[in-house]
C-alpha cells in the first residue's frame, strides 16, 4: 500500500505544484523519489508532529493541498489537538497520513501499534476516516482524496500487502465494495486485513459456510446502507480489523445495527480493549490477537454454532 500511495502521489504532484507533503523525519526510503521529483513540494518537519500539522493547516488555507506523513499513532495521537482545532475546525485541505497501521511496526512495542487511531479520528467532525485493504483501493481512495480533498485520516499498512482485487476497484467516498456474495454469514474487513478475510472465506466455503466479503475502506463517512442490507440477508456478520475492537470498524457497524433495531447477531474481531504488553512481527502479533485466517473461520464457525 506503502508504495503505491508513493507512486500515484508523485504521479499527482508532478502535475500539480500545489500538491505538498510533509514528513516528521522519516520515511525516506520511500519518499527520496518524491523529494528528487519535486524538491519545492516538499517539506521535513523533523520530529515535530504539532508543528508539522499546523504548518500543514497554514499552508492549506494558503491555497495548498497537503499531506502529512508519518507512522500512524505519530501524525493522530501526538499530536490530536492540531487536527482537531486547526485541520478539522477550519475544514483543511490536508490529508493525515498514518502508515504501519495496526501492529504493523509490532517489535517496537505500544507506543508504536496504532491500534486506537480509527476510534479517535472518526470522533472528529468533518474528518473523513480512510483505511484501504489492498494497493489497489489504495489508488482508488487517493484519488478521490486528491480530487476532493481533506480533511481526512488515511491509513496504510506497510508490509508489501498482496492485491486482493484485479483491478483499481470503483470506491466512492463512504462506499464500501463488495468482493463476494454468500447467504450464511458477511465477512466486513477495514485496512490490511482484507486479504486475510479473503483467506478465511475460502476456508469457510471449503467448509459449506457460505460467505460474503466486504472491504469497507471508508469508516468516516460509513457506508450504512450496506450494513443494514448484509444484517437483513445474513446469519451473521463479523467485523475483523487490526484495530481495538472498540470504536473502529466493529463500533460502526455496532451502532448502525443498534439503531436499526436489527435482529443479526454481530461478532467484532480485533485487537482486545486493553495496551498490548506483547512485543513481536506484524504476523507474531496477528496470531497473538487472533487475527489470522484460521483464528476468524474458527470463531465463525463457533459463533454459528451457537445461533
Amino acid at each position: 500500500m506503502r508504495t503505491r500511495f508513493f507512486a500515484d502521489l508523485l504521479t499527482a504532484a508532478r502535475s500539480d505544484p500545489n500538491l505538498v507533503l510533509i514528513t516528521g523525519d522519516l520515511g525516506f526510503g520511500v519518499v527520496e523519489p518524491f523529494v528528487e521529483a519535486c524538491p519545492a513540494q516538499f517539506v521535513n518537519a523533523g520530529v515535530a508532529e504539532q508543528n508539522m500539522t499546523g504548518m500543514a493547516a497554514g499552508m492549506a488555507m494558503a491555497g495548498a493541498k497537503v499531506f502529512t506523513y508519518s507512522i500512524a499513532n505519530f501524525p493522530t495521537m501526538r499530536c490530536l489537538e492540531q487536527i482537531r482545532n486547526d485541520v478539522a475546525y477550519h475544514g483543511a485541505d490536508v490529508v493525515i497520513v498514518g502508515v504501519g497501521g495496526g501492529l504493523a511496526y509490532g517489535a517496537l512495542g505500544m507506543s508504536h501499534h496504532a491500534t486506537e487511531d480509527i476510534a479517535v479520528m472518526r470522533a472528529i467532525p468533518g474528518l473523513a476516516v480512510v483505511a484501504p485493504g489492498d494497493p489497489e483501493e489504495t489508488g482508488a481512495v487517493l484519488m478521490d482524496l486528491i480530487e476532493r480533498g481533506g480533511p481526512a485520516y488515511l491509513r496504510l499498512g506497510k508490509a508489501g500487502e498482496r492485491s486482493v482485487h484485479a483491478s483499481r476497484p470503483d470506491v466512492a467516498r463512504g462506499q464500501a465494495v463488495t468482493l463476494r456474495n454468500g447467504t450464511d454469514v458477511a465477512l466486513v474487513s477495514t485496512g490490511a486485513m482484507l486479504p486475510v478475510v479473503v483467506d478465511a472465506a475460502d476456508d469457510l466455503d471449503q467448509l459449506g459456510i457460505s460467505s460474503t466479503v466486504v472491504s469497507s475502506p471508508w469508516i468516516a463517512p460509513f457506508d450504512e446502507s450496506t450494513v443494514r442490507r448484509l444484517a437483513s440477508t445474513h446469519r451473521l456478520m463479523v467485523t475483523v480489523e487490526e484495530h481495538s475492537i472498540t470504536g473502529g470498524l466493529g463500533g460502526a457497524a455496532a451502532e448502525v445495527l443498534a439503531e436499526s433495531g436489527s435482529a443479526c447477531p454481530l461478532m467484532r474481531i480485533g485487537v482486545s480493549h486493553k495496551f498490548n504488553s506483547v512485543v513481536g512481527d506484524q504476523g507474531y502479533l496477528r496470531e497473538v490477537h487472533g487475527l489470522t485466517r484460521q483464528s476468524i473461520s474458527k470463531r465463525v464457525v463457533k459463533r454459528l454454532e451457537d445461533i
